[in-house]
């Protein structure tokens, strides 16, 4: 009876497995075929060469790189791909080469005086060093050096990522750390900055530090919308690429295949991407909580983290539950982007979703401190600053110059690292800047099935209205200010008991 059971289990089992590969193989065939820059896998350095390269070697095997892209892809390129929306085409105006830096690159920012400290900034997953630009200037014109790394598998063509390992990100950012040091010598300050799966390897590099003093220990880490935690689907998207094993299944390796038309972040994303941050972020998790049991995070240095309340690629909530829950009190901060409360637009939001900050936080007192950028009357788009210091149940409330622009009624994942004049993605992009598509402001209207990417796509903002604010916090871990954020001005503050 229980053999008989357990075969009948086994075989339920295999036909729902059959079936949900099945349904897979046959989603997967539909839309686009793949084009060269997703069948084609360039040669990066592995994680044991990065850990012996230098600066000038990495440069080096970036530039053969980009060289081998443009022999194999862009010279080889078939008659109906020469479209002016294809970021691989050299007649494209938003071909890389028509630019004056091309922002896919590694590069290094030297300020204009002895440098005080050095910036690295680590990149999110389908990203490029092009979001380091803006915070890494900010870093510059305050004394720092800053510096860029392209990790491995990114800027290029995203079939790179079909192969890419987060073994390399981690190999690639100790190596972006011991170039910012050599630079800056072993006793002025050293800032590690982590976006989005950037976020999970500036953790994933403190807590290495913690373990190996051979490394070279941040003073301070900023994160911006930090992959600490990731949908549950990531977990099994290895099962999702099975089909490829096959050659005539080769599509079932991606979960979307898109046209190019962004210069400097790949739109196709493929299975081992969401497996490969998976895997960092779990692996991330685990060392923080275990760390943890063992004291060992006491000499973890600060952390200022912002982040939206909703995020549609990583959990808010791993954020708060599975670092912040474990920090020890070090003058930590935490920064959350509430949504737009405006009653017009609450009527059209995801009641699951429109949680308020305060559900989210533990209660008080924090052993970190605790800023939330609301409005807090929604008749207005007027944003006000709610801050709780480490320890304490007071709120301190300061109204901002800043407000929701119209229509936007929340921030989102990818807008963290972009001011609204930002040149590709943002709201009101700089006229003097040009990249061939300005992807922040659109604003398009039409008929479905139209474009050549869904909706959801164009409605995402891809720009931060309150990146000044941002850069204002910023300025205080660089100049000594106070983290309380008092340099901030203390106009209309008011205290409330919680």
């Amino acid at each position: 009876m229980l053999r008989r059971a357990v075969r009948r289990a086994v075989l339920l089992t295999g036909l729902c497995l059959a079936t949900v590969l099945g349904v897979r193989v046959w989603d997967s065939q539909r839309g686009r075929p793949l084009d060269p820059w997703h069948t084609f896998v360039p040669q990066e350095l592995t994680p044991a060469a990065l850990d012996d390269a230098d600066w000038a070697t990495y440069e080096a095997a970036e530039a053969t790189l980009f060289e081998t892209i443009e022999r194999e892809i862009t010279a080889q390129l078939a008659p109906d791909a020469q479209v002016p929306i294809n970021r691989y085409f050299d007649g494209s105006p938003i071909h890389p080469s028509h630019f004056a830096r091309d922002w896919n690159r590694s590069f290094i920012l030297e300020p204009d005086v002895e440098p005080i400290g050095a910036a690295v900034f680590l990149h999110g997953l389908t990203d490029a060093p092009y979001s380091a630009r803006h915070l890494l200037d900010h870093y510059r014109t305050h004394g720092f050096v800053g510096l860029a790394i392209r990790l491995p598998g990114h800027g290029t063509v995203p079939g790179a990522l079909t192969e890419s390992t987060w073994e390399s990100w981690t190999a690639a950012a100790r190596l972006a750390v011991r170039e910012a040091r050599r630079r800056i010598g072993p006793t002025r300050p050293l800032h590690l900055i982590g976006y989005s799966n950037g976020g999970a390897l500036a953790v994933q590099y403190a807590l290495d530090a913690l373990e190996d003093a051979s490394l070279s220990r941040p003073d301070r880490i900023l994160l911006l919308s930090p992959m600490i935690g990731i949908t549950a689907f990531a977990r099994f998207a290895g099962l999702a690429g099975l089909p490829a094993i096959l050659p005539a299944f080769a599509k079932a390796a991606w979960l979307s295949v898109i046209p190019e038309f962004n210069p400097f972040k790949y739109n196709s994303f493929p299975v081992n991407a969401a497996r490969q941050s998976f895997l960092l972020s779990d692996t991330t998790q685990r060392r923080i909580a275990r760390l943890a049991r063992d004291g060992r995070l006491e000499d973890l240095p600060p952390i200022l983290t912002f982040q939206s309340v909703v995020d549609f690629t990583v959990s808010t909530r791993a954020v708060i539950d599975a670092l912040y829950a474990h920090l020890p009190v070090n003058g930590s901060e935490l920064v959350l982007y509430d949504l737009n409360r405006n009653p017009a637009l609450r009527l059209l939001l995801r009641s699951a979703l429109a949680i308020e900050p305060e559900r989210l936080l533990p209660a008080l007192p924090r052993p970190y401190r605790t800023t939330v950028l609301a409005n807090p009357d929604p008749a207005t788009r007027a944003v006000t600053e709610h801050a709780v210091e480490a320890g304490t149940t007071l709120e301190r409330t300061r109204p901002l110059e800043l407000e929701f622009p119209p229509g936007v009624f929340s921030l989102s994942h990818i807008a963290l690292p972009f001011p609204i004049d930002d040149g590709l993605y943002g709201l009101e992009p700089d006229p003097a800047e040009d990249f061939g598509i300005r992807l922040g402001s659109l604003g398009l209207r039409g008929e479905l099935g139209t474009l050549i990417v869904d909706l959801d796509t164009t409605l995402r903002i891809s720009s931060n209205p309150f990146f000044p604010y941002q850069l204002e916090r910023i300025t205080e871990t660089l100049t000594g200010g106070s983290d309380s954020g008092a340099s901030s001005g203390a106009e209309g503050l008011e205290q409330t008991e919680r």
